[in-house]
């Protein structure tokens, strides 16, 4: 893929931009290196008060910031404001916490015959992040913020279609004070990543992306013995019981499947309905799909934008035709909207057998699956049959079957009568095929840590060297 800026609203290229040299990719290795030997003996104080600038500027220039991310991947202009909006939550959620996150865990001395115990959480060093399109900012955003304030320094290869969004990231650390080399984007393509990750300065790896990728990546790491965090692909289940408030679950589950013009790993995507109820909510389901508004993403009235790639629309057809031949009904859409622009109508397929393309794969855009369940065991049963385990809704009001989804549903998150989302005070992540390791709250600041064991014996007597004891 080229290193470009291409309208998803129009298919034209905007910018272009030449990858850069192997010359130059070095020296920015280098320069992380070289930056993080100093760079980790800063101060919490130092790094928050850099990291608290940067939220400031990304508040003061919010607008700019929108525009440019809809203009790169067609996300409508509310949900880019939104999205900056919450990397400046981040930034400061760290700020303020990191140092608490990471004060060192004291021990039992006494248990393990010390003066002194406990575990001290040290930086790695250089950590590489290989970061996704569909949230340009805040992917970004909730791997730096804990990464910087523990002391490590990032070098992001981000997607190849948001190039000016990865540009500004390096430009927003810069301006807010970090020093150079703290923060670095790599414009190189995706053949130049295993280099990078192989490199002994580069320390490890978090990527957030397609499940081949989270598997070379991870391959790459592991056989480098360095760690990793992957947040890889999701088909979340929405489930509805027959005591689910079925007006407000509809509401949700419309929002979760279309947020981000449906390009959402963690999006609703196979509703999973008891049969009960199953044809009162598909009935305002639908309405609401088919009441959504697609059009230009800076419009302010528009509900749902262009995929951000032609081959993301043309990928979406092909699931979509796969299901509609095998007997699937469209419920509504189903099919590509006229016009320029790689838009996508609000789709839902009902009729789904497990043969088609439909049950088993992740279909990223506004498309939803349908199915009727009679019951909580097969409702459990269908969600987790899927290689994935991101996030998962569960829609009851019955004390004893929200204990049965939370213990039952296999996945990273489970959200009971809401819709799954990111928070700073939450870690994020997932299970089975969609990746391994946790972002955000404490363990993703301690992710790219070495959790060092500290025992201190202050004067040992001969019998404390026999023991290995402390006298």
């Amino acid at each position: 893929m080229a290193i470009a800026t291409t309208n998803p609203a129009t298919g034209q290229v905007e910018k272009t931009f030449d990858p850069i040299s192997p010359d130059e990719l070095e020296q920015r290795i280098a320069r992380a290196a070289a930056t993080f030997a100093s760079y980790r003996t800063t101060t919490f104080a130092q790094r928050a008060a850099w990291l608290n600038a940067a939220a400031d500027i990304l508040d003061a220039e919010r607008e700019k910031i929108a525009a440019m991310m809809t203009t790169e991947m067609g996300k409508t202009i509310a949900a880019a404001r939104g999205e900056v909006q919450k990397c400046a939550t981040g930034c400061r959620f760290y700020a303020e916490r990191a140092e608490g996150f990471l004060a060192d865990e004291v021990a039992d001395a006494a248990a393990v015959h010390a003066a002194r115990a406990f575990v001290r959480y040290d930086p790695l060093g250089p950590v590489l992040a290989v970061m996704p399109w569909n949230f340009p900012l805040w992917q970004v955003i909730r791997f730096a913020a804990p990464a910087l304030m523990a002391g490590n320094v990032g070098l992001l290869k981000h997607s190849s279609n948001v190039p000016q969004t990865a540009l500004f990231l390096e430009e927003l650390f810069r301006r807010a004070g970090f020093p150079e080399g703290a923060f670095q984007t790599l414009l190189i393509g995706s053949g130049a990543v295993e280099g990078v990750l192989r490199d002994p300065r580069v320390r490890a790896a978090t990527l957030t992306g397609s499940e081949p990728a989270g598997r070379s990546v991870g391959a790459i790491a592991g056989s480098e013995v360095k760690p990793s965090v992957l947040e890889l692909g999701g088909s979340d289940p929405f489930i509805v019981m027959p005591s689910a408030d079925l007006d407000r679950a509809a509401q949700v589950g419309v929002t979760s499947r279309t947020m981000n013009n449906g390009q959402s790993c963690i999006a609703a995507k196979r509703f999973i309905v008891h049969e009960a109820v199953a044809d009162d909510f598909t009935q305002r389901f639908v309405e609401r799909m088919r009441a959504l508004t697609v059009g230009d993403p800076m419009d302010e009235s528009t509900d749902v934008g262009p995929l951000a790639t032609e081959r993301a629309r043309e990928d979406i057809e092909a699931i979509v035709a796969d299901a509609l031949e095998k007997g699937a009904t469209a419920l509504c859409g189903g099919e590509r909207l006229p016009g320029p622009g790689w838009f996508y109508p609000p789709t839902v397929i009902s009729g789904i057998t497990p043969d088609m393309r439909i049950f088993r794969e992740e279909i990223f855009g506004p498309v939803a699956s349908l199915y009727r369940v009679n019951g909580v065991d097969e409702a459990i049963e269908l969600a987790n049959a899927t290689d994935f385990g991101l996030g998962s809704n569960a829609w009851t009001s019955d004390p004893e079957e929200q204990e049965r989804f939370i213990r039952g549903l296999d996945a990273g998150q489970v959200f009971v009568n809401g819709m799954t989302t990111s928070f700073p005070e939450l870690p994020f992540g997932g299970a089975k095929n969609s990746g391994y390791g946790r972002e955000l709250s404490a363990p993703g600041i301690r992710a790219f840590c070495n959790a060092k064991t500290v025992w201190v014996c202050d004067a040992v007597g001969d019998e404390g060297f026999a023991t290995g004891g402390c006298e």
